[in-house]
């Protein structure tokens, strides 16, 4: 696995020298109109964003001690706090995520997308120069770290319909109405 961040992100941290320790992980809790959310951070970066019940969580124990206080949390809780007030529509975290070189594309790709649209998984592939590699495409998404700040909820299905989300399809369909500006109740 490669650690480093997602290229064209905004505030996001460079490439891990190999043979250098990784810095501890710690995380925290905060509350959004998608539920809980679990942010995770490595030094000053962010470096996952869980939902309740996200496909893919790893067991708590690997998020560190908890440490509310760190500045990136901070930061992150008022852009997402601006993010679902409709306020915020791209996301100037610093970010450090372990993917695949595709994955890394892949999540390159995901913040093209603009505030309030959407793509197909078949037209982010050809978006990577590579337009029979949808499924691939998918896996990708699906493993995305920092959903919602990385906005792998904007990719559905070739026919318009809504497909698979790490955080389940209510969180995507609140996510994407919230872009659309289409009123919603909080879905926790």
């Amino acid at each position: 696995m490669n650690t480093s961040s997602i290229p064209a992100a905004p505030g996001t941290t460079g490439s891990t020298t190999p043979g250098t320790v990784e810095p501890e992980s710690v995380h925290t809790v905060i509350d959004s109109p998608c539920g809980e959310l679990t942010l995770v951070a490595r030094g000053d970066a962010l470096s996952h964003l869980y939902m309740t019940e996200h496909r893919h969580r790893p067991p708590f124990e690997t998020f560190g001690p908890r440490e509310d206080d760190r500045p990136v949390f901070t930061a992150a809780k008022a852009q997402l706090d601006a993010y679902f007030a409709g306020e915020l529509t791209a996301f100037d975290l610093p970010l450090s995520v372990t993917g695949t070189p595709f994955q890394q594309r892949v999540w390159a790709a995901l913040r093209d997308i603009p505030y309030g649209e959407t793509r197909s998984y078949g037209q982010l592939a050809a978006m990577l120069g590579n337009p029979t590699a949808s499924r691939a495409v998918g896996l990708a998404n699906g493993r995305n770290p920092v959903s919602i700040i990385v906005p792998c909820h904007r990719v559905i299905g070739a026919g318009g319909d809504l497909t698979g989300y790490g955080g389940g399809l209510p969180r995507k369909r609140l996510l994407l109405g919230l872009e659309r500006g289409v009123s919603q109740p909080t879905l926790m």
